[in-house]
């Protein structure tokens, strides 16, 4: 009974009723990014960008983004959610509301929005729904949160695309990717920062379809 709960509530959203309290103040974690050395805190210079991605685990997704020339710096993190300021135990819970994230400051000079959300939809299963692979939970579903509304519409153009091609493919499961503006983001603790270059061997969950994401 326990472990059936358990798992519905990892795959089940909460209500604002049922998440977590969390806490007023942040977490402690890392002030610069361990590869570039770059604050991960804003502010940030003005020309840059942002964009928060959610593709699964955030430790294989953020070494994938920060090595994508033009992005400035990434943060591990969690977003989507209710819970104020929660930890790593609590969001595995299902009961935050919020998924595993990278936030991803960048060069629009040097990559396009366009350029990273194909990116983005080719490196992992945007079909899974609350899970990638193995990992299951509503702190894995795919997501793409923006602040402005034509980069929204773009997204979900890229989408749309990306899911003609999925169909042409042979490979028809739905998209599931939450597209929605950006709300409030939390980084996660220091040893999530930049993980797989602290962990070289460390766990990389990314596995894409092996279908290309037209762009252009």
């Amino acid at each position: 009974m326990f472990l059936s709960t358990l798992k519905k509530e990892k795959t089940t959203l909460p209500t604002a009723e049922t998440a977590l309290p969390g806490r007023a103040e942040p977490i402690p974690t890392a002030r610069e990014h361990f590869v570039n050395g770059r604050p991960l805190a804003p502010p940030y210079p003005d020309h840059l960008k942002e964009v928060m991605l959610g593709m699964g685990c955030f430790w294989g997704a953020e070494r994938l983004l920060w090595q994508t020339p033009g992005v400035y710096v990434t943060v591990a993190g969690y977003s989507g959610g209710i819970t104020p300021n929660p930890t790593y135990e609590e969001t595995c819970t299902g009961l935050t509301g919020h998924t595993e994230v990278v936030r991803v400051v960048y060069d629009p000079q040097q990559v396009s929005l366009e350029q990273l959300l194909a990116i983005f939809f080719e490196a992992h299963d945007p079909t899974q729904g609350m899970r990638q692979g193995n990992d299951i939970g509503t702190t894995y579903r795919s997501a793409i949160y923006l602040e402005d509304e034509d980069d929204l519409k773009l997204a979900e153009r890229v989408r749309d695309r990306f899911q003609s091609a999925l169909k042409q493919s042979g490979r028809g499961g739905a998209i599931t990717t939450e597209i929605a503006k950006a709300g409030a983001f939390y980084p996660a603790e220091d040893y999530h920062q930049q993980y797989l270059a602290k962990n070289p061997a460390g766990y990389c969950g990314l596995r894409g379809t092996g279908v290309s994401c037209p762009i252009g």
